[in-house]
């Protein structure tokens, strides 16, 4: 509806738990382009969860934001780690 294409974010903070990839990438990046700072949380995990894995999703997420012009930072690891005040 055109109510919901009208939805913004400008002057808030997002955190996007998983948004390396998949559908939390895509809601990070809706977030952004509707004008919200995000903050993109990812565990690193490779898509079958386990660890090890080389790249960093959180990253890679924040960088496509910050490319469009968005304001975008990352953090890989356990979002209680990340914001230790909030949980």
């Amino acid at each position: 509806s055109k109510e919901i294409s009208m939805l913004r974010f400008d002057g808030r903070v997002a955190i996007v738990s998983g948004g390396g990839r998949g559908v939390g990438r895509a809601h990070a990046e809706l977030l952004a382009s509707r004008g919200c700072k995000v903050l993109i949380n990812d565990a690193g995990l490779d898509p079958t969860g386990r660890a090890g894995e080389e790249s960093d999703p959180a990253e890679e997420a924040a960088a496509a934001i910050r490319a469009r012009g968005r304001e975008a930072l990352s953090h890989k690891g356990d979002v209680r780690s990340c914001c230790p005040e909030l949980v």
